[in-house]
């Protein structure tokens, strides 16, 4: 019985053989091909800034934030560089938010119009949220009357906050949105912090909840809501939910270290952002716990030393 014996093939075997069919392949040739997969093996992406040579355009396809110039795919923005198969593309760190159908979103309410909301979602345009999108006293399943078209005010007006997922676009690519859920809906009890949206990765679960009393909606549109904790209702939108709790332009009593509990998660997404690094649930969760640690005050992490030892022993520890 015959059997053979196979060898790890070694990358100087590859080349090797590569030049005896090629040889007219220089050998700096090889070497961009060496400095190419070490650009793209971190992650398949690294930050890169405007004018940047990227690679040669012999071997990608520029795309998205990319030019060609001298047989060179070069970055025309500052970005994270991407690569899908031989598509390269540099997605913009100052950029809008570009949706997709099931996004979780924080907004804010700009202009009521008739059986429709305007809403800002940090995108090109305002969104839209309908009448008939939104839960409404009786139950999700009843038609919306006039008398709920004249009563849109005492639902969301001008400068409300809230969270909503995209469900669908109109025709001119407008956002249109729901809060059909009791997860949706009027945001309270806390504060707005705005960051680039390439920086909120997608997460299973947007809703966090940390253990020191304090809730984050991580909307993938750069708009962060912190807030107070609170606990989940047992109803889920359905019948005979509490009107006057969920649209209520009522805050909550709020304790001193609630607060300060909330300014610190607050400082910490800032600090966060003005680094560039991206959020996560196991971040944020990380990065609090070694501020509490430090048994500093809250503005104390808006020290840039502060800062930069809070970014180097997170980012280390995960």
């Amino acid at each position: 019985m015959i059997s053979f014996t196979s060898f790890p093939i070694q990358p100087d075997d590859i080349h090797n053989g590569w030049r005896a069919h090629h040889p007219d392949i220089a050998e700096d040739t090889l070497m961009d091909l060496d400095d190419e997969q070490e650009l793209f093996e971190a992650g398949g992406s690294k930050l890169t800034y405007p004018g940047e040579s990227l690679t040669s355009s012999q071997s990608y396809m520029r795309g998205h934030g990319t030019y060609v110039d001298n047989e060179e795919v070069i970055a025309s923005v500052a970005g994270t560089v991407e690569r899908v198969n031989k598509l390269v593309t540099v997605r913009a760190i100052r950029t809008r938010y570009n949706p997709e159908v099931g996004d979780l979103v924080v907004g804010r309410i700009t202009e009521v119009q008739p059986r429709r909301w305007k809403v800002d979602a940090n995108s090109r345009q305002d969104a839209v949220l309908m009448l008939s999108s939104v839960n409404l006293p009786g139950g999700v399943q009843r038609r919306k009357l006039e008398s709920d078209e004249l009563q849109m005010r005492t639902f969301f007006e001008e400068g409300d906050l809230l969270v909503a997922e995209v469900q669908a676009f109109f025709s001119d690519g407008a956002m249109s949105l729901h809060t059909r859920s009791l997860k949706y809906g009027k945001l309270r009890n806390g504060q707005l912090v705005s960051i680039p949206p390439i920086l909120v990765r997608r997460l299973k679960s947007h809703f966090i909840a940390l253990p020191c009393g304090v809730d984050l909606i991580l909307g993938l549109n750069g708009y962060i809501w912190v807030s107070k904790h609170v606990k989940e209702s047992d109803q889920e939108g359905e019948e005979g939910f509490d009107t006057e709790a969920v649209y209520s332009n009522q805050n909550d009593e709020i304790d001193e270290s609630t607060r300060l509990a909330i300014s610190r998660v607050t400082n910490i997404i800032r600090v966060l952002a003005s680094r560039f690094v991206p959020l996560s649930d196991t971040l944020l969760l990380e990065a609090y716990e070694w501020t509490v640690d430090q048994e500093g005050g809250v503005k104390d992490l808006l020290q840039e030393d502060v800062g930069d030892a809070l970014v180097a022993t997170v980012t280390a520890r995960l």
